[in-house]
């Protein structure tokens, strides 16, 4: 089978060679990027805050605790995030079109660079959980996004990905546009776990998957669900993080 496997992908290769996944130019690698869109990735790596994974300025910023000053003052509700990419223009090229435009294949791209970015969260995790998109939504788009990236995770750290553990109970407006206090207003007990889950969350240490991470409204609201039904603990994963904390108004600041 495995060499059966080799084959059809030599000869889908020679037919349809890959491309980078960013910007479309042909590369050697399925999944590869290009040498210039390598170049443009901002990935997030050390110095970070390991609370919300937001990137720092330079590692005096994080402290002997690697926590941001935001995280100091309002201590997230889960333990740790990690991001692969900062979100921005480059970033967005990848995200957007398999949100809004059918490109799933950027999902195995995407859960690759994820599953480096938060190798030690992996080493942790017995459960991998999607935020959840409402019904409606999900028949409209076909596919929940976060479920195929969590399921690529899963996949490659050899954890249980539990796509449908989180239901999301109500529609909520798009929340990208709003203010955070609107967001944790608009997201406030959207989310809770499906009925007949809590036994198999009990006691596990969660790994939440999600596209973006900006000022954690939902986030919150998946972990507190999770940590309610008795998740031993909670730590967030998503392929890009907004913001950047500056040193003198330590607050998350929009790209």
């Amino acid at each position: 089978m495995r060499v059966g496997r080799r084959i059809t992908r030599t000869l889908l290769n020679t037919l349809l060679p890959p491309v980078c996944a960013a910007c479309g130019t042909e590369v050697m690698t399925e999944g590869a990027f290009c040498s210039a869109c390598f170049q443009a990735a901002h990935r997030i790596v050390s110095p970070r805050c390991d609370r919300c994974g937001v990137p720092l300025e330079n590692e005096g910023l994080g402290g002997t605790q690697n926590c941001c000053a935001a995280c100091h003052a309002h201590p997230p509700v889960w333990r740790s995030a990690r991001a692969a990419f900062v979100y921005d223009a480059w970033s967005r090229r990848l995200i957007l079109p398999l949100k809004y435009s059918d490109h799933t294949e950027n999902a195995a791209v995407l859960a690759r660079h994820m599953a480096v970015a938060a190798e030690d969260l992996l080493g942790k995790a017995t459960l991998v959980v999607p935020v959840p998109l409402y019904r409606t939504r999900l028949w409209k788009r076909r596919y929940n996004q976060a479920a195929l990236m969590a399921q690529g995770v899963a996949r490659l750290a050899g954890v249980p990905c539990a796509v449908d553990a989180l239901q999301r109970v109500r529609s909520t407006k798009a929340l990208a546009r709003l203010s955070a206090e609107e967001r944790e207003q608009e997201v406030a007990q959207a989310i809770r776990v499906r009925a007949g889950w809590d036994e198999q969350i009990r006691g596990q240490a969660v790994l939440l998957v999600d596209d973006v991470l900006t000022t954690g409204s939902t986030a919150t609201v998946c972990t507190l669900a999770l940590m309610q039904a008795g998740a031993a603990s909670v730590d967030i994963l998503v392929a890009a993080r907004t913001g950047r904390v500056d040193e003198q108004n330590p607050r998350f600041v929009q790209e």
